[in-house]
């Protein structure tokens, strides 16, 4: 008995029968009077062998199928995964996120990828940052030679602290649980040896004058750079906590925040400064909001979002974004035709609008009137850019974040287009730069928000439509020419008067002839 295991033999065996009725076809058609032997073959199969060969046939079809069901298994399992998401809530912890493909789009990638110290599990491992991992360990143990504690104190109480470290970040983390604690610990301590050194000084902490990387030199800028991108963030609990097992009060809350404020205060867009008299004036000026106050700020997120408030001077309460309403009132637009609020810089001086610079170390808080628009200062270095980038990134995902960033560098790009807007406001004490030249400005608001959604309904609507109404009033264009033209320096300002003297003394004389010729003395 022949069995038959698989399609392929059982194929090999049905050419054989085929090609053995051909042969005996043809034999039997060619045999001759004389008696020829005939080619003899074997017996037909029995009846347990086509049996055999029936069986293997519907097992052949039935192949196909299998692939078919598994694929319905795994969407199923698909879907069942995607119910208990939605059922858990896991979006309601989100607060780090990773930065949009469609917000990368023509930008420089190093604006949200670090270049020297990787912190969380987004740019864990990679190999160009891993020379910092060495600096991370000797934090951690300065910290417990300080302290006198044990690494199993810090690793059990982060432990209970995990699944709600984990759900701060977006996606699947691919780590272990042994391995995300040892991360959280090891980041965490680096990050607050950084705080405590730059506010206490590192040697005092037990660092060498000259070290590397615990000392303020160069290389500082460019880890503060790091540790205020998106992608780069812990959640402000862990750091809390951390801090709290090192003085011994696990629990206490808000110290790492004035930290960190204190730490990325060289980040700050503007250096204008105050006294303590005009301090307290702005801040009475604004009597309305909330002062901002770290400590009594118990639902901090993470570094940037202590930044963030710590920048627009805000409460620990941000207003939160309503989004099915302004959706459906069309408030919020991606077209660039719609982001045009204002015009630039040189059609606002054409029309008599100047820019004058208003002394506040609020950068954002723009203020118009009688054709007078009066921006803080803002100073714009080469760590700018991606400061503006991850800002405008964590106002996009977020939802509780408010979006007075992205509505100030918006309103920016309507008034820089070229660079003569950018040498008009240098001139004026607007903008202060450390780039190569006006063109680089100009080019940098432009792109920042190439690919932004942004909200009409913004804090400095009303303040465009003032403009517009101002610079759409054909006089305030004509008074602006005729300064322009006529009084726009001392010497037109004197010819402008003798001609007028000119004139008047002329239709005088004219007057005086006419009125002698009909009524002559």
């Amino acid at each position: 008995m022949v069995a038959v295991f698989n399609k392929e033999l059982l194929s090999w065996y049905l050419i054989t029968l085929k090609l053995k009725e051909t042969l005996e076809a043809k034999i039997h058609n060619s045999q001759s009077p004389t008696g020829t032997r005939s080619i003899e073959f074997p017996e037909q199969p029995s009846a347990p062998l086509q049996v055999t060969i029936k069986a293997d046939a519907e097992n052949a079809e039935k192949g196909p199928k299998a692939p078919s069901s598994e694929w319905l298994i795994s969407i199923r399992d698909k879907l069942e995964q995607a119910s208990h998401e939605d059922s858990a809530g896991v979006w309601e912890k989100l607060c780090i996120y990773r930065v949009p493909q469609y917000f990368r789009e023509g930008t420089d990638d190093r604006a949200f990828i670090p270049q020297a110290v990787s912190l969380g599990p987004y740019h864990h491992g990679r190999r160009r940052l891993r020379n910092m991992e060495h600096h991370k360990w000797r934090a951690l143990y300065h910290i417990l030679e300080r302290s006198r504690q044990d690494i199993q104190l810090y690793l059990d109480s982060i432990r209970e602290l995990e699944e709600k470290a984990r759900a701060c970040y977006e996606g699947q983390i691919p780590l272990g649980s042994n391995e995300f604690i040892e991360m959280m610990v090891l980041d965490g301590s680096f990050v607050l040896e950084l705080f405590q050194g730059a506010i206490k000084g590192f040697e005092q902490l037990g660092y060498a004058r000259d070290d590397p990387i615990f000392a303020m030199r160069g290389s500082m800028h460019s880890i503060q750079r790091d540790m205020i991108m998106l992608e780069n963030q812990l959640p402000l609990f862990i750091l809390d906590r951390l801090l709290g097992l090192q003085f011994g009060q696990p629990k206490q809350r808000g110290f790492v925040a004035e930290l960190a404020i204190q730490f990325f205060d060289p980040l700050m867009p503007t250096d204008e400064p105050l006294s303590k008299g005009e301090r307290n004036k702005f801040e009475s000026s604004v009597g309305h909001e909330t002062p901002f106050d770290p400590l009594s700020d118990p639902g901090g997120l993470h570094c940037l979002d202590v930044f963030h408030r710590s920048l627009l001077r805000k409460g620990p309460k941000p207003e939160p974004r309503f989004w099915i309403r302004r959706w459906s009132q069309t408030r919020r637009v991606a077209d660039k035709r719609r982001q045009q609020l204002i015009h630039c810089v040189s059609e606002l001086r054409e029309a008599g609008i100047k820019c004058k610079k208003r002394k506040t170390d609020r950068f954002w808080d723009i203020k118009f009137k009688n054709g007078i628009l009066r921006i803080p200062r803002l100073v714009i270095h080469d760590g700018t850019k991606s400061l503006f980038l991850n800002l405008i990134a964590f106002e996009q995902c977020h939802l509780d974040c408010c979006n007075e960033i992205t509505s100030y560098v918006i309103f920016m790009d309507n008034l820089i287009n070229s660079a003569a807007d950018v040498a008009y406001l240098h001139y004026q004490g607007i903008i202060e730069h450390w780039l190569g030249s006006d063109g680089e400005v100009a080019d940098l608001f432009n792109h920042l928000c190439e690919e932004v959604v942004f909200d009409i309904d913004s804090y400095l609507s009303p303040l465009s439509e003032q403009v517009n109404r101002y610079y759409n009033h054909r006089w305030n264009a004509w008074r602006a020419s005729l300064k322009h033209v006529y009084f726009n320096n001392p010497w037109a300002i004197v010819s402008f008067v003798a001609a007028v003297v000119l004139l008047v003394l002329t239709a005088a004389q004219t007057f005086y002839g006419v009125y002698g010729y009909y009524r002559p003395p």
